[in-house]
């Protein structure tokens, strides 16, 4: 190559490269006073119809992201809890496209659609997929089915029996009329869902895990990447999982697997105050605090959220203020461990009238009655202490 081909080359990658570092810049200094609305609309609530007319409502409310889940509706359960039923692949991709058809009519072009799958922990479905020929999705859906092979005259009345290969097999249907996969095959069956969901029209991937594992969710996102390079995902950083546990665990297996000494530890026991300041307990504490980065790089987390921080935050604090305030600290538990905080971390609502409004009140007396109005915002208001 001549120089002056090598000078425009390296000119051109300091371009491209000027080009991304703006580009990376404008994203991480972005700022917008309008909040992203994710709406859940679980499982739709209903067919795919029911599903459009909810959709478009959460739209017409301010929704730019609707996030649904693959469950049956009318058995739908908490993604951190057992007896999940899932539906057929066709079924959910109706459902897909019927959230895109909202956004679409509402003239929303850019509309987020957030698919969820809860294949990981659901062992159930509700009905056989539809299947014309072998290696559609329907057979593949099938394919999961825990079934034993039969013969004709192993049929018994009102026995359901799927034709394979030319064998019969029988899916092991429950008392309850739903139908059980095998074993083993919850990964496999939520990379099927993330890659499909992503052919037809999801923009994000959400899968619901049983435990805050990197090398877990990254198994199943290397394998939907073979097919989908560039799919993201959304985890839910939830505090249904026992996150000290966990990572305890999760530190003794390696500690066990690398041959280091684990006879000190109980790995039942790991949650016990007595290991909080051991080499383990501090390993795992360092792993969750770097989950969200390790997470985004080696799993492909674009978005990570938690569920109810706040209402564990609300009972926590509650709770230790009660012991406080009706035990031997009295008011002091109070003032210590709420109201100096606030006010020495600058926390706005240690002024909870203003917070109320009470401020804007004022103006509107001032609107109204001009200097006859009697104002909140007086000498005499105790929120004048917190100036």
């Amino acid at each position: 190559m001549s120089s002056a081909a090598c000078s425009a080359t390296s000119t051109r990658r300091a371009r491209d490269k000027a080009k991304e570092a703006k580009l990376l810049d404008q994203i991480d200094n972005y700022q917008t006073h309008v909040v992203p609305i994710i709406a859940d609309i679980d499982a739709g609530f209903g067919n795919a119809e029911a599903t459009y007319l909810l959709a478009k409502k959460m739209i017409e409310a301010g929704a730019c992201a609707l996030q649904i889940e693959n469950q049956v509706s009318d058995e739908k359960q908490c993604g951190h809890q057992d007896g999940k039923v899932t539906v057929p692949h066709e079924d959910f991709l109706q459902k897909v496209r019927a959230c895109r058809y909202a956004f679409l009519e509402l003239g929303v072009e850019n509309g987020i659609i957030v698919t969820r799958t809860d294949s990981l922990g659901a062992g159930l479905t509700k009905q056989i997929a539809v299947s014309h020929e072998p290696g559609d999705l329907g057979d593949k859906y099938n394919s999961f089915l825990d079934c034993e092979e039969i013969s004709p005259a192993d049929m018994k009345n009102g026995d359901v029996v799927l034709n394979r290969g030319g064998k019969l097999l029988r899916p092991k249907r429950l008392p309850s009329n739903l139908f059980q996969f095998r074993e083993g095959t919850g990964a496999e069956r939520c990379v099927l869902d993330s890659i499909t969901s992503l052919q037809n029209g999801a923009d994000l991937l959400w899968i619901e895990t049983e435990k805050p594992h990197v090398e877990q969710i990254a198994s199943m996102m290397d394998k939907v990447r073979e097919v989908i390079p560039n799919a993201k995902l959304v985890y839910n950083n939830s505090p249904s999982f026992n996150w000290t546990l966990n990572f305890r665990q999760q530190v003794y297996d390696a500690y066990k697997a690398a041959g280091k000494d684990v006879s000190a530890y109980d790995r039942e026991k790991l949650m016990s105050v007595d290991y909080d300041t051991t080499e383990l307990a501090i390993e795992a504490d360092e792993r969750i605090r770097t989950f969200q980065a390790d997470g985004a790089k080696r799993a492909g987390i674009f978005h990570h959220l938690i569920t109810l921080p706040t209402y564990h935050t609300a009972a926590l604090s509650t709770d230790n203020l009660a012991k406080e305030y009706f035990g031997a600290a009295g008011m002091l538990g109070y003032v210590l461990g709420v109201q100096r905080q606030e006010l020495r971390q600058g926390i706005a609502c240690v002024k909870h009238q203003n917070m109320s409004g009470s401020d804007i009140g004022d103006d509107h007396k001032e609107y109204f009655a001009g200097e006859a109005a009697l104002k909140a915002g007086g000498v005499h208001n105790t929120m004048n202490q917190f100036a």
